[in-house]
């Protein structure tokens, strides 16, 4: 119910610092440089540009990789353009690899951003793994260096899966899942982006890494401590699986010990679970027999992230739910609840990330520097139904949250805390998994919230 480590911490001080200096005035558009410009009203401030589809794969650049076809297109290895070192930082190991890459078309979101967060569905049989690179094109008409977002794998055996810190160039930076303007009162934005795929296998090998998906969501939000009200949509209650992170406190010390640092791998096991998923025998024969619930612990083993010290890296989670068939998933943001509401009135349940201090959500019985729980429902009047982790027992997971409290602290991009000082807010942050072959339905209300390839 905290944040995994103290980066998460450091990543909402951060965007405090940017959400603090940005006013309700928009971006700049590159010919007026850093100078403030107006937003244009009715807008989406949220964009999710994703490439999943063969006409998407074929509008990118292929070197040494190719799309065959197939019911869901993939980016593959054909001819590895050649070999690279990598020395593994936390092993300490270097091994040879065969690579070859993929790199998407320029896109340019309808709103310039000051934050990007890249998502990725794959598969990466043993013997190989991928990394995943965003580089942004600024308002003022110059470049950031090619940002690791992500090197990833399935599984642990190869390479630790990790985010990379330290990576700036005096305009933005990188902590930990997110790409965010340093300072966004200059009027800096974030105008146009490329993603690229490396694909990484053992020399001479037939296995190769397959990539269903790969996306990011830009957005600018208002500086805002408050949101406004949202109307009372539709009533409906998904039969979710529950889950308590709690009954794992000491668990696994080297995935962060259990406990208040699983509520993200726990919220992910139970929405996987929901879609009709979960690891065989064979996948947990690793956890100790006596532990409760060793799905969680599975769950927290393969999304942690090295760098970041937790299970709470937000795009590994959503490329771990992706990792069982049929199953897609991205992390995004959503601007009103009215749009959460449409996507559990078509069954598709969702994991959101808040911030808050005790007294700001009744019933919860706990404050929060960043926590996950699962959306699952709305009652008659409106209030939100959540499986919330935070519970000490699998049977206290179901909670009921007012909805003007709980409203405004996932939305809200600034808060205080309990010290006075100001803080960031998440601003709708949440995982979505659906079915990669969605209803009519589905397929209209993912399309309506912009998860949607364009």
């Amino acid at each position: 119910m905290t944040a995994p480590t103290p980066r998460r911490t450091v990543l909402a001080a951060a965007l405090a610092v940017a959400a603090a200096s940005t006013t309700i005035a928009g971006p700049a558009s590159a010919s007026q440089g850093p100078a403030r410009a107006a937003r244009r009203p009715g807008r989406r401030p949220v964009e999710h540009r994703l490439w999943t589809s063969r006409e998407h794969w074929r509008t990118g650049t292929h070197r040494g990789t190719e799309t065959p076809i197939s019911a869901r297109p993939a980016v593959r290895i054909s001819r590895p353009l050649g070999r690279t070192h990598y020395t593994d930082p936390r092993t300490g190991r270097t091994t040879t690899w065969e690579y070859a890459t993929w790199t998407s078309p320029e896109h340019r979101p309808a709103v310039p951003a000051t934050e990007a967060i890249v998502s990725w569905n794959a598969r990466t049989p043993t013997g190989s793994w991928i990394q995943v690179e965003l580089r942004a094109t600024y308002s003022d008409g110059t470049r950031s260096p090619w940002y690791v977002m992500g090197r990833w794998a399935s599984g642990d055996t190869d390479i630790r899966r990790t985010s990379v810190d330290g990576q700036r160039d005096g305009k933005t930076s990188v902590w930990t899942d997110t790409l965010a303007i340093d300072e966004a009162t200059t009027g800096l934005r974030l105008v146009s982006y490329r993603l690229r795929l490396t694909l990484y296998r053992t020399p001479g090998s037939s296995r190769t890494p397959t990539v269903w998906l790969v996306g990011a969501v830009t957005s600018d939000l208002p500086d805002r401590f408050e949101v406004p009200a949202s109307p009372i949509g539709p009533t409906r209650e998904l039969h979710v699986p529950r889950y308590s992170q709690h009954t794992h406190i000491g668990q696994y010390p080297e995935y962060d010990n259990g406990g208040e640092a699983w509520c993200s791998p726990t919220s992910s096991q139970m929405v996987v679970e929901y879609w009709g998923r979960r690891p065989k025998a064979a996948d947990l024969a690793w956890v100790d027999p006596a532990f409760e619930d060793p799905q969680v612990c599975h769950a927290a083993r393969h999304t942690y992230d090295y760098q970041y010290e937790g299970c709470g890296n937000w795009p590994f989670n959503t490329a771990y739910a992706a990792t069982y068939r049929g199953l897609a998933a991205v992390v995004t943001r959503l601007v009103s609840l009215t749009e959460l509401e449409r996507l559990v009135h078509a069954g598709i349940p969702a994991i959101t990330s808040q911030s808050f201090m005790a007294e700001e959500l009744t019933g919860a019985g706990y404050g929060t520097a960043g926590h996950l729980m699962t959306v699952v429902g709305f009652t008659p009047s409106g209030d939100v139904i959540a499986n919330d982790p935070a519970a000490h027992t699998n049977s206290d997971v179901r909670r009921v949250y007012r909805r003007r409290e709980w409203e405004n602290i996932w939305l809200r991009t600034k808060r205080y805390d309990a010290n006075g000082k100001v803080r960031g807010g998440t601003g709708g942050v949440c995982y979505i998994f659906w079915p990669a072959r969605p209803t009519p339905l589905q397929r209209r209300v993912l399309a309506g919230v912009g998860i949607t390839g364009r």
